[in-house]
């Protein structure tokens, strides 16, 4: 069956893509298509410590929010929420209180029950949405933002243990250690490619350009091309444009998912997944309605593919109006990949909130200031020290005039 499914794959591959040219993965080619590429600040900007301490923990409390419940379906969420008083969301999962007929039918996700709910949460456990942040903090800190994609794939060959990775990270890894180079390494044998890997891994390249979306949509796509094309490309984009917009603190909500949008081609089937998710959260006072049409429009997708979840993403973002415990709790409710939807709405929410005591309490207290994670640098971290470390990651301030370090990744030759 392996090797029939190899063949089926390179067949697959031989195939002409007839959205190609709507769904460039080129960034030439992706500038070329947005005709509202945001342009340059006169001057950038560096990030605000308190902010980004902010930006983390909301993603940390957003990830842990949706991993009891990862691989559900929806209606087991709704249920499960519903036995423990808990719907609509407004609280971490637990099992207090629910019928154990229920959790026996539903059962919570297997590795993540003993760290997730209520009554085990002692700080932020491990898992791949925050492994990743973590590594392309690394990346910045070796390598500048003049990193090449060849860089992250050392990286992940140095740092991140095989085993953690999945679907297209998977098979791209699989094909570093086969010798294969990007992008190669995201295109041969690899159907997860327009999956939502890569739109996991953007925030760091959004906490670190406040105000400058296109230069952290720029870095997204160099990282991305590891393991991704197409829509699967996009959705980093997107997540890192839209995160340095509200990393400014000037912009609401609905001002950063336009600037995301500036970054993705407009005629891909990503921009029109996160149009309809803010049209139906718009169209929808009631946000269970919003998220059953999504779920029906795209119920011939998997569950971790881009683009619903993009749509879901964007709908809960609008639906929530900013507000924090609204963006994780609606993203999580909303069903697919909990945990990476939870993880990227807390993200934008905490940079919109501002500061860690912007947050309410009873997110951030469970996560006792301590990070997990297999990226070993990193295990048993702070949030304080992550928020010190990124904003130290970032390009110093520089007027437009100057050229930027590191804007242009260095030929083979300058590396030398």
């Amino acid at each position: 069956l392996r090797r029939l499914a190899e063949e089926l794959l390179d067949e697959l591959a031989a195939l002409p893509a007839p959205l190609a040219e709507r769904e460039p993965t080129s960034l030439a080619a992706i500038r070329a298509a947005c005709p509202d590429w945001p342009a340059p600040p006169a001057r950038s900007e560096r990030p605000d410590a308190r902010r980004l301490e902010a930006a983390w923990l909301g993603r940390a409390a957003g990830c842990v929010l949706g991993k009891p419940v990862e691989k559900l379906p929806l209606a087991a969420i709704r249920a499960l929420a519903r036995a423990a008083g808990n719907w609509p969301l407004n609280d971490w999962f637990t099992a207090r209180g629910v019928p154990a007929e229920l959790l026996a039918a539903h059962p919570w996700n297997r590795r993540s029950a003993p760290t997730s709910l209520a009554e085990n949460i002692a700080g932020a456990p491990e898992d791949d949405d925050l492994n990743y942040p973590l590594l392309n903090l690394l990346l910045l800190r070796r390598h500048g933002t003049g990193f090449t994609t060849a860089d992250v794939a050392g990286l992940w060959l140095d740092e991140l243990p095989a085993g953690r990775t999945f679907t297209a990270e998977r098979v791209a890894y699989r094909n570093l250690l086969a010798g294969l180079e990007p992008p190669a390494t995201a295109i041969h044998r690899n159907p997860f490619r327009e999956w939502i890997g890569a739109q996991i891994r953007a925030d760091v390249f959004g906490w670190t350009h406040p105000g400058d979306p296109g230069r952290a949509a720029e870095l997204a796509h160099r990282e991305a091309v590891l393991t991704h094309t197409g829509n699967g490309v996009y959705g980093a984009m997107f997540v890192a444009a839209t995160i340095a917009t509200a990393m400014t603190g000037r912009q609401d909500v609905h001002g950063a998912l336009a600037a995301g949008l500036t970054v993705v081609p407009p005629r891909s089937r990503y921009a029109a997944a996160v149009r309809l998710g803010i049209e139906v959260a718009r169209a929808h006072r009631d946000f269970d309605a919003a998220v059953d049409a999504l779920h029906a429009h795209f119920a011939d997708h998997h569950w971790v593919h881009a683009l619903p979840n993009a749509a879901l993403l964007a709908a809960a973002l609008t639906h929530a109006d900013g507000d924090f415990t609204g963006s994780i709790c609606r993203a999580v409710a909303a069903g697919l990949d909990t945990d990476s939807n939870g993880a990227t709405a807390g993200s934008v929410a905490g940079a919109l909130a501002g500061a860690p005591d912007a947050l309410p309490h009873r997110w951030t207290a469970p996560l006792r200031n301590q990070l997990a994670s297999s990226v070993a640098d990193f295990d048993g971290i702070g949030f304080d020290e992550l928020a010190e470390l990124t904003r130290r990651a970032a390009p110093p301030p520089r007027d437009i005039s100057a050229p930027a370090p590191g804007a242009t990744a260095p030929t083979p030759e300058a590396r030398r």
